[in-house]
């Protein structure tokens, strides 16, 4: 793992991976004279320590810590997982009024042999790809793209699936001339209404508008290490204390790892990561995912379109509520 790619909580296990490596370059050079038999116990002496340590590290992680995983530049984004999970995967673009948004990506495919509609952010990996992905932050075009695709999937009477990961709707003056907050709404409109089963899964960051766009579903899920908020902690901080620094005040203020998010009845459920986070093992993190996602749509398949639709619309209308105790 590139240095650049290593968070501080992470810095010991960089270490002991390089170690790690290593020792597996040696094993596998057998002219090398230091290939010496007490190796293996060596290695799984490291293996076995290295293992402890992470699930230590990850069993005390703070809520800024978990924003920082789930923004992680090696962590697993949705056309990682469209092409490990899915089959037939077709790509559809534009919005048949302005433009194709590539901030999200929506399609057809099949999961498990079911065919369904795919719509999820995209954030870019180099600077050419963030800038075309406009780093994950869909425009309005964006969302009518997935509305589109969600109209589709309606008439064709087939799932919706949808991966969520930005920091927040575009903020930009052409985004608001576009009409980005009509365009969100109109998203979460369609989504409310649509008589087919949604299932939405936060992989990392979930932000605020941008993330409840297309989070409108009959189940939500979270990755262990994603987080779900009404705005970035930066932001937050910056309103609140003026402060910006103050990011790791604000995340623990806002209840936005998937722990609290499923106390608070946010969330339906939430999905394993491999041990140290989904950057670590993509392969396994998709697993993960796919189980989850045939698992909350089983249930919803056969639900007739009026129950299905208004089970989603209580859902959404009992977060929120609580209980006033007098005298406390």
């Amino acid at each position: 793992m590139a240095s650049l790619n290593v968070l501080d909580f992470e810095k010991s296990i960089a270490e002991l991976d390089e170690n790690l490596s290593k020792l597996h370059q040696i094993v596998e050079d057998r002219n090398n004279p230091q290939n010496k038999p007490d190796l293996a116990g060596q290695i799984a002496e490291l293996e076995e320590h290295r293992t402890a340590l992470l699930s230590a590290l990850f069993a005390n992680l703070t809520p800024w810590d978990k924003v920082l995983l789930a923004r992680h530049v090696k962590r697993p984004y949705t056309l990682d997982y469209v092409g490990a999970i899915f089959e037939d995967w077709t790509e559809l673009h534009g919005d048949r009024m302005f433009a194709d948004d590539g901030a999200i990506v929506a399609g057809l495919a099949k999961l498990d042999g079911q065919p369904v509609a795919v719509i999820g952010h995209q954030k870019g990996r180099d600077l050419k790809q963030r800038q075309q992905r406009n780093f994950g932050s869909a425009r309005p075009e964006g969302f009518r793209k997935a509305g589109r695709i969600m109209q589709m999937a309606a008439k064709f009477g087939i799932p919706v699936v949808t991966l969520i990961d930005t920091a927040a709707a575009a903020a930009d003056i052409a985004a608001d001339e576009r009409g980005i907050s009509e365009a969100i709404a109109r998203s979460m409109f369609e989504m409310a209404t649509l008589p087919v089963p949604i299932v939405s899964i936060i992989i990392g960051e979930g932000g605020s508008g941008g993330a409840l766009g297309i989070a409108v579903a009959d189940r939500v899920l979270m990755l262990e290490h994603a987080v779900y908020s009404v705005i970035p902690p930066e932001g937050c901080a910056a309103i609140l204390w003026r402060d910006p620094e103050r990011k790791s005040d604000a995340a623990a203020a806002l209840n936005l790892t998937a722990q609290r998010a499923l106390e608070l009845c946010i969330i339906d459920d939430i999905v394993p990561e491999p041990l140290g986070g989904a950057h670590r093992d993509w392969a396994e993190s998709a697993e993960s995912v796919k189980a989850a996602l045939l698992q909350s749509l089983r249930p919803l398949t056969g639900i007739p379109a009026p129950t299905l639709v208004a089970q989603r619309y209580e859902k959404f209308r009992r977060m929120g509520r609580f209980t006033e105790l007098e005298g406390v």
